[in-house]
């Protein structure tokens, strides 16, 4: 599996195929279907690893943190993992579509990483399923949105990317307050 992963970040989820794979590994292509029933199978297994490892990553950035703090670490763990996992990285986005809803091993995965940002938000004041939900899809749309543009170049103002994704991340945490303190 790792060879498709390295495939994966070198040249992306659509560029990975199984004739690729079996020069990598130096068998023949029919070898492959030995550990895959075919490139369907491939990028499910690939977007089973890249949840894991993002769950993994939000995992350890959050032990130990709460608040702010917590939702910092989150929101820049899921950034470097998109700068350095980025094929793995479209594979755990395009999970949805890649899995059958009753996909046990995916839907433990997900629900893992989806806890730990759950058990963030909540340090952060965030109650109820509904909100928690509402407020996980905003840290999410936030990191993948800012990660992807600064992968595809989009930031090519001489200002500190770096500061530009505390300033949002430092705004979102804002709302996440005020919108507490209104009450849904």
């Amino acid at each position: 599996m790792e060879a498709a992963v390295v495939l994966t970040d070198e040249g992306g989820l659509e560029g990975l195929s199984l004739v690729d794979l079996a020069q990598r590994l130096g068998v023949r292509k029919p070898s492959l279907y030995n550990h895959v029933a075919g490139i369907g199978d491939l990028r499910r297994e690939l977007a089973l690893v890249g949840i894991r490892e993002l769950g993994r990553r939000l995992s350890r950035a959050a032990v130990g943190k709460a608040g702010d703090d917590g939702l910092f670490a989150l929101a820049e763990a899921y950034r470097a993992f998109v700068k350095e996992r980025p094929g793995l990285y479209e594979a755990t986005v395009r999970s949805y579509r890649l899995s059958d809803p009753g996909d046990p091993e995916l839907g433990a995965a997900e629900e893992e990483t989806l806890g730990t940002v759950l058990a963030v938000l909540a340090s952060c004041g965030v109650r109820g399923e509904e909100e928690s939900i509402h407020a996980a899809r905003g840290l999410r749309s936030i990191a993948h949105g800012f990660a992807t543009l600064e992968e595809a170049g989009g930031f090519g103002i001489s200002l500190d990317p770096d500061q530009s994704f505390r300033n949002l991340v430092r705004a979102f945490a804002e709302g996440l307050r005020q919108f507490g303190e209104r009450g849904s």
